[in-house]
């Protein structure tokens, strides 16, 4: 069971969000530091504004007519349904056609959630096929605020015309992604693993994704010694 933040976080103007987690006997909570015993208090706290506000970075997708996508978590880039999605990839001055299932775009928050099962998928590969695997720094959780997003292509398909080399990287305020679409139809955008969010993105249509000006902001558990100091 996943507890989705994203959806009023990335919608929200500056306003914080209190997160609460319902379950904690079978949610992880990594963003919920909250829950039933310690709600009240939270509260409490939140409204005399003496509970420490963290910035989270988000993603965000623009696209060439204009519509643009934030993301909580992540992004997804690819098709609707199971055909493999195709399209151009840049990043800097690397550029290749691939074919795959589609390429997803961590954040930080987002970093404990999808990420996780794809660098758990890529170890236990390597693994069977007899390699040793040295796991990313703090098994590749970053931080909130981190200034970096995470890219990785899911199941490229390497052939005369298609390639593999740009399958994981960082996207950073200087180094955004570029990916040109070639679907002729079901090309999708969405965000936070909600297929209803959506931007098309069919043949023709050019998505930059970098790291979104706008950040959303969350209590956290800490409370401040000097409510009306900095935050």
């Amino acid at each position: 069971m996943r507890v989705n933040l994203s959806v009023p976080a990335k919608y929200l103007d500056g306003q914080p969000i209190l997160p609460v987690n319902p379950d904690p006997q079978h949610i992880d909570g990594v963003l919920l530091p909250f829950n039933a015993s310690n709600f009240t208090g939270a509260f409490e706290s939140s409204l005399s504004r003496k509970m420490t506000i963290s910035a989270v970075t988000m993603a965000e997708s623009k696209l060439n007519n204009g519509q643009s996508l934030l993301g909580f978590n992540d992004l997804f880039i690819g098709t609707r349904s199971h055909v493999s999605a195709r399209y151009d990839i840049a990043l800097g001055d690397q550029q290749e056609f691939q074919s795959s299932s589609g390429i997803i775009v961590s954040t930080g928050a987002g970093s404990t959630g999808w990420l996780q099962s794809i660098y758990a998928d890529a170890s236990s590969v390597i693994t069977a096929l007899g390699g040793h695997v040295i796991g990313p720094v703090n098994s590749g959780r970053l931080p909130w605020d981190t200034a970096e997003l995470i890219y990785t292509v899911r199941e490229p398909f390497p052939s005369k015309v298609t390639g593999t080399q740009l399958t994981f990287g960082v996207i950073d305020k200087h180094h955004p992604l570029t990916i040109t679409s070639h679907m002729a139809d079901n090309g999708v955008i969405f965000s936070d693993g909600i297929e209803a969010d959506y931007l098309s993105f069919n043949s023709g249509a050019t998505a930059t994704i970098s790291v979104a000006d706008k950040k959303a902001n969350i209590l956290s558990g800490q409370i401040l010694s000097n409510p009306g100091g900095e935050q």
